[in-house]
């Protein structure tokens, strides 16, 4: 992994940016993504090559195609390759189903789904040509479940999506030698939805947790 390129999307803060500076300890350098905060991408930047390791910022919005495409051929063209690609952003929605605007179930549906969508194709080719890649796509806890959430529908939809275009996925790329998985953590701690008395260990999960796995 020493050798290795990572692009983690959303990583100027929470879960992104924890896995990023994961990702620094054990690979040659990192791609930091952000859409709107670029001075908090550069702090995950600074704090990367404090380790004596590549990082460069990218601004992007992966909800269009295009944009998703040139960020993957941005990051190639300064660093050389990807090898790990982590689908990180995605931002969650919590209003009732029913008073979700067409145009906000249009925004979380490709925030969440669309945008891990162009990146991974996007980045597959360089991972066939060179026979290895790894690919992590952040669901949601409750995405195989198939349960009513009222709050967060957009949202559960849009991670059991990425759910099933991870399997399938991975389904067709093993043989060429790439991996696609996907991490699914719980409620968080700072999120929007603080009911850690709903979680088994009675505590929300901590962004290092997802992080580290």
């Amino acid at each position: 992994m020493k050798d290795k390129i990572a692009l983690v999307t959303g990583s100027s803060r929470g879960i992104g940016r924890d896995i990023a500076l994961k990702l620094a300890d054990v690979t040659s350098g990192v791609a930091v993504h952000y859409k709107n905060n670029r001075n908090a991408a550069e702090k995950v930047v600074k704090k990367i090559r404090e380790k004596g390791k590549l990082a460069v910022s990218f601004r992007a919005d992966l909800t269009k195609e295009r944009e998703a495409s040139a960020l993957v051929r941005n990051v190639e063209e300064k660093f050389g390759r990807i090898d790990i690609l982590v689908n990180n952003f995605g931002p969650i929605l919590a209003k009732s189903w029913e008073k979700v605007t067409s145009s906000e179930w249009d925004y979380i549906l490709r925030s969440n789904l669309m945008s891990a969508l162009y990146c991974l194709k996007a980045s597959l080719p360089g991972m066939r040509k060179r026979k290895w890649g790894r690919i992590i796509n952040l669901g949601y806890s409750r995405a195989e479940q198939l349960v009513a959430f009222s709050t967060i529908t957009p949202y559960a939809i849009a991670k059991t999506g990425l759910l099933i275009l991870t399997r399938s996925v991975a389904a067709s790329e093993g043989s060429a030698g790439i991996t696609v998985n996907m991490v699914s953590p719980g409620l968080m701690e700072g999120g929007i939805l603080p009911e850690s008395k709903s979680v088994p260990k009675g505590r929300l999960g901590k962004f290092e947790d997802i992080s580290s796995a």
